[in-house]
């Protein structure tokens, strides 16, 4: 179970570069539905390449082809348009403080789909995370069109289906193909949304973007999900805002508020308690 833990952990601190790399692409006056774009489609050459050449297998599978349309419908399309609507219409601070409301529809729909235990660690974990995240969201202003705060929980919504949707994905299908075939139906739903050029400047940055956040960061979550409950994994995932603002202090030179630091230590030891606790049930077991 400790690998699992671990690849939740390193999944999140990928995710944690995506911002780094978006401050980096945005300076091309590249749009978001653009970026997005862009980041999955280099991901799935990434992942088709890495699935065909080291796996020996093939990416594309014609099983469940309705299942993966709904999973790339909810888990990148919705996830990523209701994020960035979100971001346009109120904050990035305020965005990233509601798409991390997922913590708490994961513990939901963990005990109500897979019948997942609500303990008692698990309740104070997520008491943690969700001051942890208001600290280290900075200066949030509250007083934001409301329809924002709509499609702000349903980011966090939506991604929490992500981990409910890959935990039914990974049961029957390698994680890899899983992640392969929900791009590419994400693809082709963004598409029409999209520019189909970028600057050139911009190419090195949207590579990063797809090898680390997407490639490196989506496997090892889809991986972890085949050993780690949905509700103790989105806890967890929850390091990715104190890895984001860790490199923003040592690329960008942004401050750091004690609050935030606050906020980040409460994150961290909430996932240690999940970690922790499961570890001594094991061990009583």
């Amino acid at each position: 179970m400790r690998r699992g833990y671990l690849f939740v952990f390193l999944a999140a601190s990928f995710w944690g570069t995506l911002g780094i790399f978006a401050e980096y692409i945005y300076s091309y006056g590249v749009d978001s539905f653009t970026m997005v774009f862009w980041r999955v489609l280099f991901a799935l050459i990434i992942l088709g390449s890495y699935i065909a050449l080291f796996l020996r297998q093939s990416p594309f599978t014609k099983e469940r082809l309705w299942f993966y349309a709904i999973y790339g419908l909810v888990g990148v399309f919705a996830f990523y348009t209701l994020y960035f609507y979100t971001v346009k219409i109120s904050s990035v601070g305020f965005a990233v403080l509601l798409v991390y409301t997922a913590p708490a529809f994961s513990v939901v729909l963990g005990r109500l789909v897979f019948g997942e235990p609500l303990t008692g660690e698990k309740v104070i974990a997520l008491v943690l995370v969700l001051l942890g995240v208001l600290l280290v969201a900075g200066n949030v202003d509250f007083q934001v069109n409301p329809l924002a705060v709509v499609t702000g929980i349903t980011t966090g919504f939506t991604y929490a289906l992500y981990g409910v949707l890959a935990k039914f994905g990974v049961k029957k299908e390698s994680p890899e193909r899983v992640l392969f075939m929900t791009l590419l139906f994400g693809l082709i739903f963004l598409a029409p949304f999209s520019r189909l050029s970028v600057p050139r400047g911009a190419i090195p940055y949207l590579l990063g973007l797809a090898f680390f956040p997407t490639f490196l960061g989506y496997v090892l979550y889809n991986h972890a999900l085949r050993e780690v409950e949905v509700s103790r994994a989105s806890i967890i995932a929850t390091v990715e805002p104190v890895v984001a603002i860790a490199l923003a202090f040592v690329l960008f030179g942004q401050r750091l508020t004690p609050l935030q630091l606050v906020g980040g230590s409460l994150i961290i030891g909430a996932s240690i308690l999940v970690h922790a606790r499961e570890k001594e049930a094991e061990e009583v077991r």
